[in-house]
């Protein structure tokens, strides 16, 4: 995503003429972004606070909000930090300590509502225009691959819910520690199967991809096409160990498998 904006060494270097102002400010924007959110009565509710704000939540929300906002302003472009985002992105859709969803309109504007104040705190620093249009070019791209992230997370937290049918996976191993959780629930439409389900697992818990799943290419060729398509697929490495109901799928039905209601799926690293 950062190659697709196309952020580089000279938007980084334009960035970091605005940082200095832009920490100073910090604290302020910190406590004005929660103000604004309590002032505002969608935002208010999303957040249970229609009769004024919880003293304690309010706290955790300023010290999440702080905690990101150093790292950005430190232009961090780290593999530990996208997770980071992509895991806030899941949070946004109820998956958080407190369940509360926020939808993505607010988390939207609310980055667009930052931006707006970092061009509002270099004027009253009366940077030139120059450093100004430089650094809100690198911030806009920054923040937007950012954005991207969190909607992302979002975006897989919620197909984990979708669905009338509840399965529940459990994990072990190295796996609980990997993931964070030792079994969480996921949802299943009509006719759904095994895959189905996993695939929803898997993109809700990209940090095993690399150590759970092998990429395979497959081609294809369609009367339509004047080439060969090919297209990636993925299957569990060897040794991992995935039950319907206590019943290795690889001696019964594997993962095409229809799923039920209440059905349980268990995944076992290898060396268990």
């Amino acid at each position: 995503m950062l190659r697709f904006v196309g952020l580089d060494r000279r938007d980084k270097e334009m960035m970091s003429h605005s940082v200095e102002v832009l920490l100073s400010r910090s604290i302020e924007l910190v406590v004005n972004t929660y103000n604004y959110l309590l002032s505002v009565p969608e935002t208010a509710a999303v957040l249970g606070w229609e009769s004024g704000a919880d003293e304690e939540h309010l706290a955790e929300r300023r010290r999440f909000f702080s905690v990101w906002l150093s790292r950005a302003l430190g232009m961090d472009t780290s593999e530990e930090f996208a997770f980071y985002l992509f895991r806030a992105g899941k949070f946004h859709a109820g998956h958080g300590p407190r369940q509360i969803h926020t939808p993505p309109v607010y988390v939207t504007g609310s980055i667009g509502l930052v931006l707006a104040s970092f061009t509002t705190f270099m004027q009253e620093a009366s940077l030139s225009a120059e450093v100004i249009a430089g650094a809100m070019a690198g911030w806009n791209k920054y923040l937007a691959a950012q954005l991207h992230l969190m909607q992302l997370g979002y975006d897989v937290a919620r197909e984990l819910d979708r669905g009338s049918c509840p399965i529940q996976i459990h994990l072990f191993g190295r796996l609980r520690n990997l993931v964070g959780y030792k079994q969480l629930l996921a949802h299943a439409v009509h006719d759904d199967t095994v895959g189905d389900v996993l695939r929803k697992f898997f993109s809700y818990a990209p940090r095993i991809h690399t150590e759970a799943l092998e990429r395979i290419w497959r081609s294809e060729e369609k009367p339509d096409s004047l080439w060969v398509e090919t297209y990636p697929i993925y299957k569990p490495r060897g040794g991992w160990r995935i039950l319907l109901n206590g019943r290795d799928l690889r001696y019964d039905g594997g993962f095409a498998k229809p799923v039920q209601a209440k059905d349980t799926i268990a995944i076992f690293p290898p060396g268990r």
